[in-house]
């Protein structure tokens, strides 16, 4: 699924307000940029780089801080948001 489809599929392929399109658009390029310095890099198995993967999601989730959830992680400011 490609950023045109994304924003199709969200209303905003025609929205004149680009502000939110332009946060699609930027995620899509970081996304594509990281997918391709991976491909780039990565020499393991399959099964390596499902490890990888499964660590790096719960880092980023768990542990990561992010400074638009005032630098807490993903889960930990979604509890005390009382949203889990």
């Amino acid at each position: 699924m490609g950023y045109l489809t994304a924003l199709a599929r969200t209303d905003l392929s025609g929205d004149l307000n680009y502000s939110e399109r332009n946060i699609v658009e930027k995620l899509f390029q970081t996304f594509t940029m990281r997918i391709g310095r991976f491909h780039e890099t990565w020499n393991g198995s399959q099964a390596s780089a499902e490890r990888w993967l499964t660590a790096y999601t719960a880092y980023y989730n768990h542990f990561r801080s992010h400074q638009a959830l005032d630098n807490e992680p993903p889960i930990r400011h979604a509890k005390s948001a009382g949203a889990i």
